[in-house]
């Protein structure tokens, strides 16, 4: 895989610097593949692939900072082949990924309740911000608190912040063993076998409901992982599913109904959802099929304590937010970027 470096900052200062004084609205985009998460943009383009390459990475401290323009694929393949990885394990739901991208989203892949989310790995990072400035919030370590909520806050804000042009991310070695596992079970005796298994020095770090069968993956030291596997007694099977599922390319994605992605609090018990379910993350994240109105799924699932995103370009694609939360949001946006140029409206028509 080709890997170039570019240092491109100095047009994006100046496009958002125009912006501002024009009073412009821009439209950040990277690879453009999770572009169809949230609502219709208008706006001139800020690309940001032209910014990209690793600026530093010392693999003993497991500590990389990198453009956001450059392809989460070249991330992966430099720390695969120092035998490490991104634990967050971000979807790239396309060819064309970037690293902007993962963070702008703040998604992330099956391991997700065991390791952490994209926002817990994030220590510091670079931002364009509304007031025309390029700043740098946090570090390069863990122990770095300067700016450090700042940079988290970048991760899922969807460009509406700033425009991100470098983080800084803690990675972690790959685990010496992994194993793919499959029983047979409904899913309330999944979830029921996935709350006791929680209480147990288990290495589980992925756990799939599909329908039919509850799917495991073990990862951890090979005497850890075979005791596992042993003591559970499950049939062991390839482990391409976990991409799959992480990718959106199981058969389930493949039906024609809108797509939902709907999060919710430990050990919920199944819910009575129009649609076909996926259970993912242990029961945390549960992914639905359904034509259902967006009132009725929402209201199911926030009687369970939980949230509902459509994964379909729509005028609320996000669950809608208490007036109180919402104040916060508006006097965010207000005083990271006041002129309102950045992904305006991207994740409510508010902001």
């Amino acid at each position: 895989m080709s890997q170039t470096s570019f240092d491109a900052s100095a047009r994006l200062l100046e496009q958002v610097n125009d912006a501002i004084a024009q009073r412009k609205p821009l439209r950040i985009q990277g690879g453009g593949s999770k572009s169809h998460l949230g609502r219709v943009l208008t706006g001139e383009l800020l690309d940001t692939r032209e910014h990209r390459g690793i600026v530093t990475y010392d693999p003993t401290e497991l500590v990389v900072t990198v453009r956001t323009g450059t392809p989460l694929a070249e991330l992966e393949q430099t720390l695969d082949e120092q035998g490490q990885l991104l634990a967050c394990e971000p979807p790239h739901l396309g060819t064309d990924a970037t690293v902007g991208g993962m963070v702008a989203a703040g998604l992330s892949g099956p391991r997700r309740p065991w390791a952490g989310s994209v926002r817990d790995f994030v220590l510091g990072t670079r931002v364009i911000t509304g007031q025309g400035k390029h700043l740098r919030f946090g570090g390069e370590v863990m122990k770095n608190v300067a700016g450090y909520d700042l940079s988290r806050l970048m991760a899922g804000s969807f460009g509406c912040l700033g425009v991100v042009t470098e983080v800084s991310l803690k990675v972690l070695p790959k685990p010496r063993a992994v194993a793919n596992l499959r029983l047979e079970l409904d899913l309330s005796q999944a979830l029921q076998k996935l709350a006791q298994w929680g209480q147990q020095p288990l290495p589980i770090s992925a756990a799939c409901h599909d329908g039919e069968y509850l799917h495991l993956r073990l990862e951890g030291g090979e005497g850890s992982v075979a005791a596992a596997r042993d003591r559970l007694g499950c049939e062991t099977i390839g482990l391409d599913f976990w991409e799959d599922l992480r990718e959106q390319r199981l058969s389930f994605f493949s039906d024609k109904r809108p797509l939902w992605r709907v999060s919710l609090p430990n050990n919920t018990p199944p819910l009575l959802l129009p649609g076909a379910q996926l259970v993912d993350w242990g029961g945390a994240q549960r992914w639905l099929k359904s034509e259902a109105p967006a009132e009725d799924i929402r209201s199911v699932v926030s009687h369970a304590g939980g949230h509902a995103t459509c994964y379909e370009t729509c005028d609320s694609p996000f669950q809608p937010l208490p007036a109180a939360l919402m104040r916060y949001h508006r006097q965010l946006k207000a005083q990271l970027d006041p002129h309102g140029i950045f992904n305006p409206g991207r994740m409510y028509a508010e902001i």
